[in-house]
């Protein structure tokens, strides 16, 4: 469910939570089962796998031999939705947690420990999910960067409100030196480390939406080299198309994950 099934899954090339708290340092996929997911992505983002060192269940996905992201099989004994999460590291992830609860949010797993570090599923005011990660986390995985996905975005429901609550509880601030920046842009709200866009925070999203595709959530976008290939594997493999166009689509996996795929 954790960072760990790529955060911790090796010692070499590590830093410490603390040292880039705020930032978003792993995605993982909470799916039901790990060879028919293995199967999809591989086919319709190129990824090759490797063992995270956490049993039969973890796995960390490859692009060219480098770590993009985390997949386990825990959907089902969680009770929860399958679904691609964002981690985000934390200096204390008891501190953390007791912040989200402080402000009306749900922790819905954890803390819970692992042999790098600690970790937590959490539910925004809102009920987007997402997940907290105080220990080793990768030093050559960046948001926007190598093999890391392009960029992170929260669909939410009042764009002023999630910045306050992710502010308060993952350090972000408008104007900082360094670290992350969290600006607002109209009618969305950026948040940069550095020059780096690693996330944007948009509006419209309806909590009592019907289809989940409205409903508060973070969205992953991956970067690949050509779209319409994509796009054709993923309904080849069993996924649907949600939206697409030359640039962009937005898919479902066999399970009901979204994700988009992105050439930008």
């Amino acid at each position: 469910m954790s960072a760990v099934s790529g955060a911790g899954e090796a010692e070499r090339d590590k830093v410490n939570s603390q040292a880039v708290a705020g930032a978003p340092c792993w995605v993982t996929l909470l799916s039901r089962e790990l060879p028919a997911s293995q199967a999809f992505y591989g086919n319709v983002l190129g990824w090759s796998y490797r063992a995270a060192g956490l049993g039969d269940d973890f796995c960390v996905a490859l692009s060219d031999g480098m770590a993009v992201a985390g997949i386990g099989a825990l959907a089902s004994s969680l009770q929860v939705a399958v679904s691609w999460t964002p981690y985000f590291a934390v200096a204390d992830v008891d501190e953390a947690a007791a912040r989200i609860r402080e402000r009306g949010a749900t922790v819905a797993v954890g803390p819970l420990a692992f042999h790098t570090g600690r970790a937590a599923l959490a539910m925004d005011p809102d009920g987007a999910a997402f997940g907290i990660w105080e220990g080793a986390v990768r030093s050559d995985w960046t948001v926007g960067r190598g093999s890391a996905p392009a960029w992170l975005e929260l669909r939410t429901r009042d764009t002023v409100d999630a910045a306050r609550f992710y502010g308060q509880v993952l350090g972000w601030a408008p104007e900082t030196e360094g670290g992350f920046t969290l600006v607002h842009e109209e009618d969305h709200a950026v948040l940069r480390q550095e020059e780096q866009v690693v996330a944007r925070i948009r509006k419209g999203a309806v909590q009592a939406a019907p289809d989940p595709r409205s409903r508060p959530r973070w969205h992953v976008y991956f970067r690949v080299g050509e779209v319409s290939r994509s796009v054709e594997a993923a309904v080849k493999d069993g996924g649907a198309v949600v939206s697409s166009d030359a640039q962009e689509a937005t898919l479902r996996d066999p399970d009901g994950a979204l994700f988009t795929v992105t050439s930008r």
